[in-house]
């Protein structure tokens, strides 16, 4: 690797860092999603928020962006685009960052999204490889965005789950990561398309260290859980779980099952019910997220906590690092 180059694509890090004169290193990073929602201002900041937090993961800040527009304009009007530019760049002057160009393709999908360029100093830099033993892990956010948006779809989301996932997905990363810098975070991910487990495995690879997840401490969008009960779950949610199976055991060293038993059209049931509750839960824990939260690695985890509850984050404590490489679910 070069010597300007300080966070490559080895470890899945959320951005690029590379060094430039005068102190500070910048962070580079590229984003672009398809529509959950019919709102096409929503699809914008929805599409330019979850762009920008890759930059907030690392620790650093957002500084100018480039939009990144798929349209077909042979098919759909030219105000629903304006719409969607319009979403982006409101979420882009909440964060301060500055659109400064950006590039068109006709495509038969919309899709949109953003290439954002910020900034990190020296000792403030968050990756995958900069977790210790001992800490907690922290999130942010509630997960569900996955299931929800296939609810959406479906025209099976209530009103209030919708307005629930789209609040949560246009919510900056930007303030939590300034709070974190305020309380002994060394490393940190955004929960996104890799579900919450995906990206905990990153940082377990990584910083080669364990990591426990308490499932019932994780915090929940409204009928996430419902909505995976009815088996409304995305493929990529699916190819999440499967693909960190290998790495991830119960609590008792039952090895995670590639899918949930099913009988009968449901989770096989089992004395107590209890497994297959942890089973909803395991399968939220891999849902594809589209601008979640900040997973954060700390040793004051309570502090921190606080504070991003006091700025009107669903902020919990979700587990623990330590031991040998691998994922434990309790």
């Amino acid at each position: 690797m070069r010597p300007d180059i300080v966070v490559d694509h080895a470890y899945s890090d959320d951005a690029a860092v590379v060094k430039v004169a005068g102190g500070r290193d910048l962070v580079l990073t590229a984003d672009v999603i398809a529509p959950l929602v019919d709102d096409p201002a929503a699809f914008g900041a929805i599409a330019a928020t979850n762009s920008m937090s890759d930059v907030w993961a690392m620790g650093g800040e957002a500084r100018f962006a480039l939009n990144l527009v798929f349209f077909p304009d042979d098919v759909l009007p030219l105000e629903i685009l304006d719409e969607i530019l319009a979403g982006g760049a409101r979420a882009c002057a909440a964060a301060g960052v500055v659109v400064v160009g950006g590039h068109t393709v006709r495509d038969p999908e919309p899709k949109f999204g953003l290439s954002v360029t910020g900034d990190v100093g020296p000792g403030e830099l968050w990756s995958n490889r900069t977790a210790h033993a001992g800490q907690a892990l922290v999130l942010t956010k509630a997960i569900g965005t996955g299931v929800i948006g296939q609810a959406i779809k479906k025209g099976v989301a209530s009103a209030e789950a919708t307005r629930a996932a789209i609040e949560s997905m246009t919510t900056l990363n930007q303030q939590a990561a300034r709070i974190g810098h305020r309380h002994q975070v060394t490393s940190a991910t955004d929960v996104t398309g890799f579900g919450l487990l995906g990206h905990l495995r990153n940082i377990v690879r990584g910083s080669q260290v364990g990591a426990r997840i308490e499932l019932a401490a994780i915090p929940l969008l409204p009928s996430a859980l419902e909505h995976m009960r009815a088996k409304l779950c995305p493929g990529g949610s699916k190819a999440n779980r499967a693909n960190i199976a290998a790495d991830t055991r119960w609590a008792d060293g039952t090895p995670l099952a590639v899918e949930p038993e099913m009988e009968g059209g449901g989770l096989r049931p089992t004395p107590g019910g209890d497994e297959s509750e942890r089973e909803l839960l395991a399968s939220l824990a891999c849902d594809a997220q589209t601008s979640g939260g900040l997973l954060l690695c700390t040793r004051a985890p309570d502090a921190l906590v606080q504070e991003l509850r006091d700025a009107g984050l669903p902020a919990a404590i979700i587990g623990e690092l330590g031991g040998p490489p691998s994922i434990t679910l309790a």
